[in-house]
């Protein structure tokens, strides 16, 4: 099982991620590519909650092809157009997360390669072999 690694002499999270999060030994792992939100028949949703949402159900059905799922999301990486899109990306993040959060990184972007895209979300997972 993956550990959360937050020491009590840094300030803590600022919001519901780790630190860091050990992977122990005997443990597969999968990296994916960052994940925009578009269905299969190029629907992409106007909002940063319906993009946030696309993005991790894909991220799910990548998992899902390697035995995996969102419980074993260890590490987080995340790309937004603006400030404005925090709150809501966090609120999707944190739907599809377990105890304890994987680590994580939010950073704001200038674009993507559809200026219609505003998240843009990528993962590292691990399970036991």
């Amino acid at each position: 099982m993956a550990r959360a690694v937050t020491p009590s002499t840094i300030r803590p999270p600022f919001a519901r991620y780790s630190h860091a999060v050990e992977v122990p030994a005997g443990h597969r792992l999968v990296l994916t590519s960052g994940q925009l939100g578009i269905t299969e028949d190029d629907t992409i949703p106007p909002d940063v909650e319906g993009q946030t949402r696309l993005c991790f159900e894909n991220i799910g059905a990548i998992l899902k092809e390697a035995g995996m799922w969102y419980q074993d999301i260890v590490r987080i990486n995340a790309y937004v157009t603006g400030r404005e899109h925090m709150a809501g990306y966090m609120k999707i993040r944190d739907e599809f997360t377990a105890d304890p959060p994987p680590a994580s990184t939010l950073m704001i972007v200038g674009g993507f390669t559809r200026q219609e895209f505003v998240v843009e979300v990528e993962v590292i997972a691990a399970k036991a072999d």
